[in-house]
């Protein structure tokens, strides 16, 4: 059964004490380091990306962690006493608990454990159908187009949606906007597509919008922007067994010294996780 990934942080609070916690510990800041963390959260897929975050924080060199509850029932481990946990951010709590897999004791693990939690694998063209049956309840309308081989696809805000800024958060009325996917590509390479074009979505790169509860971001550069959208789009595909291109597009910009001073983390890992819940993707760790 999937557990849907909540919104942890709903209020301005929250949000600058997280800003708080990114700025203070200078992480991050250098491409390489940046890339690493990449790296981490793709492998850890049973959190969402904002606690795997977290949990990099606490143990840069965590193999697997999960909590008390799944290490008993699903992999028949017990917590040794004395264990120190791990935090995480939790809804209607304040934190949660979590341990790593060193710290437990008991039956051997699968090798491939960090997969265990995974909902998907290779994609398919059931999946990819079934994504945009999903994104058309939230007003995205998403179709498979014939286009040239390099033109992937593209996200846009109809010219005669003029409304969306003023929506409250209780309007009933969906948003409009249109997600068109190379037809000619495998699902593999329109998944890929399909997240990075989400997350310009859910960056706020298109603007704000009420409804679907995302800031308004669009004076990002473009450099910044292109960045942003393919690094969410690594971290969602790589944590559902889709290898994108996105490798060689962001060894680009560390090549180059890139800087992340201006680059928004927080951002980029609640959108991450934005996308997996709308898509109904990950099983998170049980409590």
């Amino acid at each position: 059964m999937k557990i849907q990934q909540a919104d942890l942080f709903q209020n301005k609070d929250e949000r600058s004490l997280l800003t708080q916690l990114l700025d203070d510990s200078r992480l991050y800041k250098e491409g390489k380091n940046f890339n690493e963390l990449l790296d981490f959260i793709k492998k850890l897929g049973n959190f969402a990306p904002f606690n795997a975050f977290l949990l990099h924080i606490q143990k840069p060199g965590l193999r697997f962690a999960a909590s008390k509850y799944d290490w008993g029932t699903k992999f028949n481990r017990s917590v040794q006493e004395g264990a120190r946990p791990l935090l995480i951010l939790w809804p209607f709590a304040p934190v949660a608990l979590v341990y790593d897999v060193d710290d437990t004791d008991g039956d051997e693990l699968p090798a491939d454990v960090a997969e265990a939690f995974r909902a998907t694998g290779e994609m398919t063209e059931k999946h990819i159908y079934g994504f945009i049956s999903k994104l058309k309840k939230l007003g995205i309308d998403t179709k498979l187009i014939e286009y040239g081989d390099g033109h992937a696809g593209h996200i846009q805000r109809p010219e005669h949606d003029i409304h969306i800024n003023k929506q409250s958060k209780e309007a009933k009325e969906k948003p409009d906007y249109q997600i068109r996917l190379n037809k000619c590509h495998n699902p593999n390479v329109q998944f890929a597509t399909l997240a990075h074009e989400l997350a310009h979505l859910y960056l706020g790169h298109l603007g704000a919008d009420k409804f679907l509860k995302i800031p308004d971001r669009k004076t990002k550069e473009h450099k910044a922007r292109e960045l942003e959208a393919e690094s969410v789009c690594y971290i969602v595909c790589h944590r559902n067994n889709v290898q994108p291109n996105s490798e060689a597009y962001l060894t680009g910009f560390v090549n180059d010294g890139l800087q992340t001073e201006d680059m928004d983390l927080y951002a980029l890992l609640k959108a991450a996780g934005q996308i997996e819940t709308i898509l109904d993707l990950v099983e998170h760790t049980k409590f």
